[in-house]
């Protein structure tokens, strides 16, 4: 099987680098990197991507091997069909590794043609580094190195107003530019890099916030020999990755002309306000699943799959996404709709097996931001308490208290939390647990005992699980309320 290069694949054109990528991980390669090259192939972008190494350790001399390229392979479902693509990604010119070779690193600054930053650094990668000065070679931070190299750019082209650069940071945080601006003004600050570069920084530069939206896993290590069956050659950095792709991003029509995304057929929205699609994902898909997990794994589910596929959890799921949470929310309702119908395909990807237990980590917190609001904003504009979140709450409650039939649940948070339940379930009154739950602030903002009508129903709910299981205990508790 022949070497994956340029050479032997016939691809020696080489196309001029508009934009510098931090990170060079699966998720990068199968999102950022896919879209700019169907902005290559549909709009004439005539892009190329020089990644940059944001850490010590990573894949660029893997990928300089590859001469940049690698495979995609994406699977998924959509209205109920299975799909699959296959994709050699072309497009990234070259990787940097800033730690073995700083000078070319600082010279990506000096690429004329050079338009946008893009990042995906991890949530971590945002951050402020005191220890961070200007003569490391290079700084341990993303947004130090960021302001070395725009500020390498400044001087080299003496300031120029048309060599400021688009940055569109990608880290799954909120409003993830406006704080990596902020950080980037603080090294400017520490390094005293000077009032024109500030004022270059800021009225030459702009900043835009994402929401990135993608399940990637990566490079199939289990199923290799069948992805290397389907290729010619020898590929070392496959990446696969679900066919559902939605990009958000933050600007005006001055963005839309550099970005002609809406050319390429991909869900890439470039809008005024991203904040209306954040909570769209968080409420619905990211809600579903926290609602899901506790509920589901008491039932004996393992997968999300399984959870959807199901006939009573499937059903009790979609109730909870399309009658209560898309019911408390101010978007277009034909658009949620077809969101959730989305979302719901993903959750069935075959090729995805997405256990429960993994996605159980700090449940308390997520079902705090993720689930809570629309519990509350239901309540408020119904005056009633909606069934299955409630009932996904007391079954979150009564997941922690870590055993059921016998069994250890995989409950996985922080020490003082499991500390807690394990205190609260010492007590055999169920109406005194929920007080002791509800009423805890750390835990959710406020307390909920306040909520008229909701540890009643918590109570009942509780009682009926513990008595008769989750699917009889459903039905009983959702005639008592």
């Amino acid at each position: 099987m022949k070497k994956l290069n340029r050479l032997n694949l016939g691809l020696e054109e080489k196309l001029p680098i508009k934009i510098v990528q931090f990170g060079e991980g699966n998720f990068l390669r199968a999102f950022i990197d896919y879209a700019f090259q169907k902005l290559n192939k549909n709009a004439g972008f005539n892009g190329g991507i020089a990644v940059v190494q944001p850490i010590e350790r990573g894949l660029i001399k893997m990928l300089n091997e590859q001469d940049g390229l690698y495979t995609l392979f994406m699977k998924g479902v959509k209205k109920g069909k299975e799909i699959q693509d296959i994709e050699l990604i072309t497009n990234i010119v070259k990787g940097v590794d800033p730690y073995a070779n700083y000078a070319d690193y600082l010279n990506l600054a000096k690429e004329e043609s050079l338009e946008f930053i893009i990042s995906n650094t991890t949530e971590a990668g945002i951050a402020y580094v005191e220890s961070d000065k200007y003569n490391m070679t290079p700084p341990s931070s993303f947004p130090a190195k960021l302001t070395v190299l725009l500020y390498e750019r400044f001087k080299y082209f003496k300031g120029a107003e048309d060599k400021g650069l688009t940055i569109i940071p990608c880290e799954l945080i909120n409003h993830n530019s406006e704080t990596l601006k902020e950080i980037i003004l603080k090294y400017v600050a520490d390094w005293n890099l000077g009032k024109d570069f500030k004022n270059w920084l800021l009225e030459s530069n702009a900043f835009h916030s994402t929401l990135v939206d993608r399940i990637v896993p990566g490079y199939p290590k289990d199923e290799i020999e069948s992805y290397n069956k389907q290729l010619d050659y020898q590929d070392n950095l496959i990446v696969s990755a679900e066919a559902f792709l939605l990009w958000v991003i933050e600007g005006d029509d001055r963005l839309k002309e550099k970005l002609p995304f809406e050319k390429t057929g991909l869900d890439v929205k470039i809008v005024a306000d991203m904040q209306p699609y954040r909570t769209r994902k968080v409420r619905i898909l990211n809600g579903a699943h926290t609602t899901m997990v506790p509920f589901s794994i008491l039932y004996g589910n393992e997968t999300v799959k399984e959870t959807v596929d199901n006939a009573f959890t499937g059903e009790f799921i979609n109730r909870a996404v399309f009658d209560e949470i898309i019911d408390t929310l101010q978007m277009d309702r034909t658009e949620l709709n077809s969101f959730a119908e989305e979302v719901l395909d993903r959750f069935r990807n075959p090729f995805i097996k997405h256990k429960l237990s993994d996605i159980a980590l700090n449940s308390i917190s997520k079902f705090k931001v993720r689930v809570l609001p629309s519990l509350l904003e239901y309540i408020k504009i119904h005056n009633n308490t909606p069934k299955h979140l409630t009932f996904g709450f007391a079954c979150l409650i009564r997941f922690y208290k870590g055993v059921w039939n016998g069994n250890a649940l995989p409950v996985n948070d922080s020490d003082d939390i499991v500390k807690f339940f394990k205190e609260a379930w010492s007590q055999k009154d169920l109406n005194t647990l929920s007080n002791t739950v509800l009423k805890n602030i750390d835990f959710w903002g406020q307390d909920l005992t306040k909520i008229s009508g909701l540890q009643r129903a918590i109570t009942i709910a509780l009682e009926e699980i513990e008595s008769n299981g989750i699917e009889i205990g459903f039905t009983n508790f959702s005639q008592k309320i």
